[in-house]
């Protein structure tokens, strides 16, 4: 089985869609991974940015949680 990676805030911060890096956010505690997405060009959805915890922000979304589950779940968010 494969082990599940955990990301710490300050990690998840670093892949931010920028200078080749990956764009990943983070949803009620689970890291999905939104590179491939075309909603998410250079990190960026609608002024959302990648490398950041989205849990409060997909509360005003216009859209539902479920848009995330077509996404890659690669890891979790950590408190530590």
């Amino acid at each position: 089985m494969e082990q599940t990676k955990k990301f710490s805030i300050t990690e998840l911060n670093q892949y931010n869609g920028k200078n080749g890096q990956p764009a990943y956010v983070a949803y009620k505690g689970k890291v999905y991974d939104v590179s491939e997405s075309s909603q998410w060009l250079d990190g960026d959805h609608l002024g959302h940015m990648a490398g950041q915890d989205l849990t409060d922000q997909m509360e005003i979304a216009p859209h539902a949680d479920d848009v995330l589950e077509r996404m890659r779940v690669i890891g979790i968010l950590t408190q530590t």
